[in-house]
């Protein structure tokens, strides 16, 4: 309790945002293929809302929207393309990880611990640090946001995309993460809204439809990408010069 006389902190938007979106998911029950579902807003909430926190108050000029997490990356640190060494060096986040409830032998959580790194956020930071030069900067202007905040892994370890789902599971799951993503919106209210790959703008596209806004999109950093093994920095700088922003 705080003392008498002194009203509780309240929490930053965003971070009320993922508190309600961490409850909605949590319920929701998924069949095979997929045998594991990692929740990183909850198990991972002490990073999570440190970066919410940290950088995500204030109106932006573009939101990055992200698919879901990755194993090595928001599964371990809690943050999208959350690679460990890009959070802790880049960001400034660290804290600690709690592991879930059900973990697949092969795809433990380790935290900040975890000595893989994430492709997808290697490159995805990488480029942000080129070529804004600081995180302040970045953040600036953007923010980023995974719009489905579960991993899914089969019995074999094998990561699950959120777009490969059956109807039937999907359409629960983005009911509420279409409903955070217009809150997210709605907080920073940007210009333009780039989905990071396919999935990610698609969705984006139906969430916010009818809002005043650009939905656009830009190539997912992923090395399954094979336009991402090219030279993914030059095609994330075409996206984000097309949504009017020059670093």
């Amino acid at each position: 309790m705080p003392p008498a006389g002194r009203q509780p902190r309240a929490r930053p938007p965003l971070v009320r945002v993922a508190r309600r979106l961490g409850r909605a998911v949590a319920p929701l029950v998924f069949g095979p293929p997929v045998a594991y579902v990692y929740n990183p807003l909850v198990y991972a909430r002490a990073p999570h809302e440190a970066y919410l926190a940290r950088w995500g108050a204030g109106r932006r000029d573009v939101l990055l929207v992200g698919m879901n997490p990755g194993p090595f990356g928001m599964a371990q640190t809690g943050v999208p393309f959350g690679d460990v060494a890009m959070v802790r060096e880049f960001l400034g986040i660290e804290a600690p990880v709690q592991a879930p409830a059900r973990m697949h032998p092969k795809r433990p959580v380790l935290g900040f611990a975890c000595p893989r790194r994430e492709v997808s956020g290697s490159r995805f930071w990488g480029w942000a640090r080129e070529r804004f030069g600081t995180a302040r900067r970045f953040f600036a202007h953007c923010f980023v946001w995974n719009y489905c905040p579960l991993m899914f892994l089969a019995a074999s370890g094998a990561n699950i995309t959120p777009d490969r789902l059956p109807a039937r599971e999907a359409q629960p799951l983005e009911a509420a993460c279409d409903e955070a993503l217009r809150a997210v919106v709605q907080a920073h209210r940007p210009r333009t809204v780039l989905g990071i790959g396919r999935y990610a703008e698609r969705r984006a596209a139906i969430a916010l439809a009818g809002l005043p806004l650009c939905v656009a999109g830009m190539p997912h950093p992923s090395p399954a990408n094979p336009a991402a093994n090219r030279d993914w920095s030059e095609l994330a700088d075409r996206a984000l010069a097309a949504a009017g922003l020059r670093p």
